[in-house]
């Protein structure tokens, strides 16, 4: 059947009849062209959800100015997400949202909870400290402390990048990498004073699980290196997390064989955008897996702050980790860039 406004409204007011909603959650607007869209979202009602419905019977959904959070042509789904906009609208914490959308459908309260736009079943808590995981990290890095960068990378399933050569490659001196140098060997040298004026020219490397990691500052002298000597290392994947504290910038960047992984190929990602409550990501689109980690680790860690739970959500979606005790003696491995 194809949606069109009036399908959508008659199939919510059924909705609103059935479990005592009417006058109190109605249809959202639902415009019909760009001109539209924009004088809702320039105007003083563009808040809350604004539906656009195309020729074709797919329905965008637009939380708040242009922010795109979903494109369906089914209409079950559009009817949950207005549900969902509705009940997380009245405020509240995240599972009195599920509660509420528990007793219009049962359904849809575990959707909810789930994070996605289908009825996956109960989802399981997580049942651990996220602190213990990536999640230690977020604080410090919204401070560039230890490093601006937290860069990933994964080979192909039973293959792993090796985190020297990867360190060589992008620079690191060849006798610090063949010594085995660690971060307190360099915080060492003077009492730690030498390290002080040339951290900014250093780096650290390992692999945890199935990722190699390399952490910096700014532009590594070996970034525009040999493509061939790139491709050798057998880098499938690839994870950017960069923090520009002085311009309050926190970026996130997926690569996957080549192409970047976002919604409607959008550039690399500000994390400033993701907001508790609300999925990050376009729903149903390449980056939903994460929508539905955040979701996850909102549920089951409400005590966590906004950039912990988005850590902890890289972790469990992605299994992105550092070594906590690792950093905290120094003992992960380290080096500064040759020649500096």
């Amino acid at each position: 059947m194809k949606i069109t406004p009036q399908t959508i409204a008659e199939a919510w007011q059924q909705v609103a009849e059935r479990h005592g909603l009417e006058g109190e959650v109605g249809v959202p607007l639902i415009v019909g062209t760009d001109d539209a869209l924009e004088e809702w979202a320039e105007g003083e009602e563009g808040v809350g959800l604004c539906l656009m419905v195309d020729e074709g019977g797919a329905v965008r959904g637009y939380m708040g100015g242009y922010q795109d959070s979903f494109v369906t042509r089914d209409l079950e789904q559009v009817l949950y997400l207005i549900a969902e906009a509705a009940m997380r609208g009245r405020g509240g914490t995240l599972e009195e949202v599920a509660e509420a959308l528990d007793r219009i459908e049962p359904a849809w309260g575990r959707r909810f909870r789930s994070g996605g736009l289908d009825d996956t079943g109960p989802v399981e808590a997580c049942g651990r400290d996220p602190l213990e995981g990536l999640a230690w990290m977020a604080g410090l890095w919204r401070e560039q402390d230890p490093y601006t960068t937290l860069a990933f990378f994964r080979a192909a399933p039973g293959e792993s990048v090796d985190a020297e050569e990867l360190a060589l490659l992008y620079g690191a001196d060849p006798a610090q990498v063949a010594a085995g140098t660690r971060l307190k060997d360099l915080k060492a040298v003077n009492g730690g004073r030498d390290h002080w004026d040339r951290q900014w020219q250093s780096c650290c490397f390992g692999q945890v699980g199935e990722w190699t990691f390399l952490l910096h500052h700014e532009t590594p002298p070996g970034s525009f290196a040999d493509k061939e000597a790139y491709a050798a290392l057998g880098i499938r994947e690839s994870v950017w997390l960069t923090a520009t504290m002085a311009k309050a910038i926190y970026t996130f960047d997926y690569v996957r064989d080549g192409r970047r992984i976002a919604d409607d190929e959008q550039g690399v990602i500000e994390l400033i955008w993701y907001d508790r409550g609300r999925a990050p990501y376009q729903r149903g689109g390449p980056l939903d897996f994460l929508n539905r980690a955040v979701r996850r680790a909102e549920l089951d860690h409400p005590e966590l702050s906004e950039f912990e739970l988005y850590f902890h959500a890289l972790e469990e979606s992605l299994g992105l980790s550092l070594p906590r005790r690792v950093f905290a003696e120094g003992e992960v491995r380290a080096a500064y860039w040759a020649g500096e």
